[in-house]
């Protein structure tokens, strides 16, 4: 298809209107999706044979609706684990099969771009989007969206790589000033963009809904154009966040090439249809012609290549045996084992009693545009009987029916918002008579209890008792079991499926076993059971921090100010995030970033470091010491030498899964980190300091196996 052949033959009217969305399908008025659900399309050209595209999310699965009128069939997608725990992977093999399936669900349902992956840092664990996001370190982030990206787009549609950029809180997102060094832009904030886009060239780009430094993303052209096009070689599109920004002029001029969903007056009742506003500033000489085809020419070269552009025939019957295959794989890789004293794996004969409501209703991932809508959750009950675990099942059926029971009453899920987003409230723990826990001490041989968290689009969690501490009925939950059990000498197992961090310090002496299922999508059940059963080895590392308490956290500037209602908010810890300020400023985590037990253990040796070229080349061994097999990620940390340019303790620049090791079996791991990589940026270049670099080779942030150096001249580099 010649794209400036289209572009000759379009009358201005027609390229004004491709820059605009056709408004939020099947909501405030507009026709529904072409795929019911979606959540945008572009304006087709008809007479140009320019096909409308649709646009649906999410980083979870694809989001649509599964139930349409007058039909019987259903249009459920595959729900994925949440961003977090496919980071908690460290595995570029499977989040590029995660993205496969994701691309695949997204191309047989008729839809061209999969609004994902969403790569903001993990600045503060309130984040209420934490977990459709991967991590509070860049290049963890970068490399395995990368892969997610690159498997997706294997299929033959668009990712949207998002929020472009430093949207890092849902409190007041659509006008909250981010106050941010260039420098922690650049090395943290960015950097995952920049990695995905250099190494898997997304399709689009999803510029933030905040201001950054004092103008809106979507209106930001140091961004959108200098940063993203210029310096990275950017060559796909541009497209707002839903109804971000407040002026589609001043979009268009930035670099936003397309202002999604369109028809922002239906939500903003001050905002005009931005279709006539871009006619009248057209018509005033403010969007130039020049200016006018270089976003349609940059938005048609990527539509081209869509299954809409190309007719493909979607066949709305993707293999979903296959993708639950994958969903079950991600998820058990992906879950972290965090305290085991004796009591993890248990064997098929122990007695079992689970506690909490989250084994009933176990929590799939966030709300929001993270959510999805798969044909099944299996929860944690019913899964532990399906892999055979002898579970109290009469417990579990009072639960079932306790949760069905107050659901129905004063726990009904409640509308939030204009969008008929649901949130479900939080469900007392308090709803066991002592006898019973009684009795079931006496009859099971060890207890499990599940804390479940959900959070999602909107709005932030909060420090407070229920969210990131423990309700008071959830903390005596445990107390009362853990000392009715550990009279009689049993144990006791904590799951966390969670979304981000909470506050554990001040109970884990209660329990003998913390295991971190964080949010598993749909096959959550199965992947737990077969993890405390041993018929799965965790292997999972943490992706983010666990601090021992909130006062911990650098971020103290959260969510801003004034603290009522914040307009600004300052990141006063500048490059200090997360593990770079808890490492360099010997602030004790609980849980440190890249923290993970299994239940075998691991040798590291024979570390050999080299120059080679502009790359450093690092090379070691792994040897599974145990009686299991199981796999081991290595992470390689960088200690840079005192020089002008205060730097953090050490940085993560390199990782590994290794393949399953059986006892005694090794691998040798490569890896290559590029002295680029090594640099800070300081006075708009990179500079790579002369002095030793320590090479730390290890099993988390704080366990390192081993350590070499080598001795680098100084460089520099343009942006």
């Amino acid at each position: 298809m010649d794209v400036e052949k289209i572009i000759s033959q379009m009358t201005v009217e027609e390229k004004i209107k491709l820059v605009v969305g056709v408004g939020l399908p099947g909501m405030f008025g507009n026709e529904p999706s072409i795929v019911p659900g979606a959540a945008g399309e572009t304006h087709p050209i008809e007479r140009l044979n320019v096909p409308a595209t649709v646009h649906a999310d999410g980083p979870a699965g694809l989001r649509i609706n599964p139930e349409r009128p007058n039909e019987e069939k259903k249009y459920h997608a595959t729900a994925f684990p949440i961003a977090s725990m496919l980071a908690s992977t460290w595995n570029r093999e499977i989040l590029f099969e995660v993205g496969k399936a994701m691309g695949n669900e997204t191309k047989e349902y008729g839809v061209d771009f999969l609004l994902a992956p969403a790569i903001n840092i993990h600045r503060n664990p309130l984040c209420g989007r934490n977990f459709e996001y991967y991590s509070e370190d860049p290049v963890l982030t970068g490399e395995l969206a990368s892969c997610f990206v690159e498997g997706v787009q294997s299929e033959g549609v668009g990712t949207s790589l998002k929020h472009f950029a430093a949207n890092n809180q849902e409190t007041n997102r659509m006008f909250i000033d981010t106050i941010v060094s260039e420098r922690a832009l650049r090395e943290i904030y960015l950097k995952g963009f920049e990695i995905v886009v250099k190494n898997a060239k997304p399709w689009t780009v999803m510029s933030a809904y905040n201001k950054l430094n004092g103008k809106y993303c979507s209106q930001n052209k140091w961004l959108l154009t200098k940063v993203l096009r210029e310096e990275w070689g950017f060559e796909g599109f541009v497209m707002s966040d839903w109804f971000a920004g407040d002026n589609p002029v001043e979009q268009i001029k930035a670099g936003n090439d397309l202002i999604m969903p369109g028809k922002t007056y239906n939500v903003f009742k001050n905002r005009r249809d931005e279709i006539e506003e871009l006619k009248e500033a057209y018509e005033k000489g403010e969007i130039t012609d020049e200016i006018l085809n270089e976003r349609v020419r940059t938005i048609l070269n990527v539509l081209v290549k869509t299954p809409s552009f190309k007719g493909y025939k979607y066949s709305n019957n993707p293999d979903f045996e296959k993708h639950a295959e994958v969903s079950y794989k991600a998820a058990s890789e992906g879950i972290v084992l965090l305290k085991n004293e004796n009591v993890l794996p248990f064997t098929k004969v122990a007695k079992v009693a689970i506690f909490g409501t989250g084994q009933i209703e176990t929590v799939k991932g966030g709300f929001g545009s993270g959510d999805t809508h798969p044909r099944y959750t299996i929860n944690i009950f019913d899964g532990f009987k399906e892999k055979g675990v002898k579970v109290d099942e009469n417990l579990g059926e009072f639960y079932r029916e306790k949760v069905r029971e107050l659901r129905n009453g004063q726990y009904k899920p409640a509308y939030v918002n204009e969008f008929n987003l649901k949130i479900p409230p939080k469900l007392p723990e308090d709803i066991l008579a002592e006898k019973t826990i009684d009795e079931a001490s006496e009859k099971n041989d060890l207890a499990i209890i599940v804390i479940s968290r959900i959070s999602g689009e909107f709005v932030d969690r909060k420090a407070v008792k229920g969210d990131f501490y423990l309700s008071d009925d959830e903390r005596k939950l445990i107390e009362d079991i853990s000392r009715k059990f550990r009279e009689k000498g049993k144990k006791v197992i904590v799951l966390l499926n969670i979304g981000g961090p909470i506050e554990i310090a001040s109970w884990i002496d209660l329990v003998d076993g913390l295991l971190l299922v964080w949010q598993p999508g749909q096959e959550a059940g199965r992947v737990v059971a077969d993890v405390c059963m041993g018929n799965v080895n965790p292997s999972g590392k943490l992706p983010t921090t666990f601090p021992k308490d909130y006062k911990d956290i650098p971020s103290k500037s959260f969510p801003g100010a004034p603290k009522e209602n914040p307009t600004e908010v300052i990141y006063e810890e500048d490059i200090y995030v997360g593990y770079r300020y808890y490492d360099t400023f010997q602030v004790e985590p609980l849980f440190e970033f890249g923290y993970g037990l299994s239940y075998t253990n691991f040798e590291y040796k024979d570390l050999s470091i080299s120059k080679n070229g502009e790359n450093i080349e690092v090379s070691f061994e792994i040897k599974n010491i145990g009686k299991v097999e199981g796999k081991e990620i290595a992470q390689v940390y960088v200690k840079a030498p005192k020089g002008k340019i205060d730097k953090p303790y050490h940085e993560l620049k390199g990782f590994y899964k290794t393949k399953l090791l059986k006892p005694n079996e090794s691998e040798r791991v490569s890896l290559l980190i590029k002295l680029k990589d090594l640099t800070s940026f300081c006075k708009n270049k990179w500079i790579l300091e002369e002095g030793d670099y320590y090479i730390r080779v290890g099993a988390s942030s704080r366990d390192i196996r081993l350590e070499g150096k080598i001795y680098l001249e100084e460089k520099e580099f343009e942006i």
